[in-house]
């Protein structure tokens, strides 16, 4: 696994001469039109998106029990087959600050749920130049309230 990381650190950078990178984190449990809507938003700022997709033990320790829904590798795929995102990375740490740190990203995204909560790297990335955008999320569109909805609807 740490080879398959130093490899793509090599293309990154190699990305970095030329494009402005931007990177967002998170579960990505299922992903539905707020996810898509907020990638959509991520790419106006950025030529490459990099998603730091928490593992499956991960969103386990964070989320609980029943979680993820899908697995790593589904959640992945989801997400380059929305042709938004440019490459990602799984990181089995609760946050992704060694990452960020790693990366060294132009840009870096979180969705509005997090105007009041402490954005992971946000002081990092603002040291070097770097920018922190809260991008707004569509309303009452979360992986957990679908669940809500479904567990209702039964």
């Amino acid at each position: 696994m740490k080879d398959k990381i130093l490899t793509y650190f090599t293309k990154i950078n190699r990305w970095k001469k030329k494009y402005k990178i931007g990177v967002s984190n998170g579960c990505f449990d299922l992903l539905h039109k707020g996810h898509l809507y907020s990638l959509r938003q991520s790419k106006k700022f950025c030529d490459k998106l990099i998603i730091l997709l928490n593992s499956d033990n991960s969103v386990k320790k964070l989320k609980g029990a029943g979680r993820p829904i899908q697995n790593v590798k589904l959640r992945k795929k989801n997400l380059l087959n929305s042709k938004l995102v440019d490459y990602v990375i799984i990181f089995d740490d609760l946050t992704p600050f060694k990452l960020i740190k790693k990366l060294r990203p132009d840009y870096l995204f979180k969705g509005s749920d997090y105007i009041n909560k402490k954005i992971v790297g946000k002081n990092y990335v603002k040291s070097y130049g770097g920018h922190v955008k809260v991008l707004k999320n569509l309303k009452n569109i979360s992986t957990t309230k679908i669940l809500l909805r479904s567990k209702q609807n039964r």
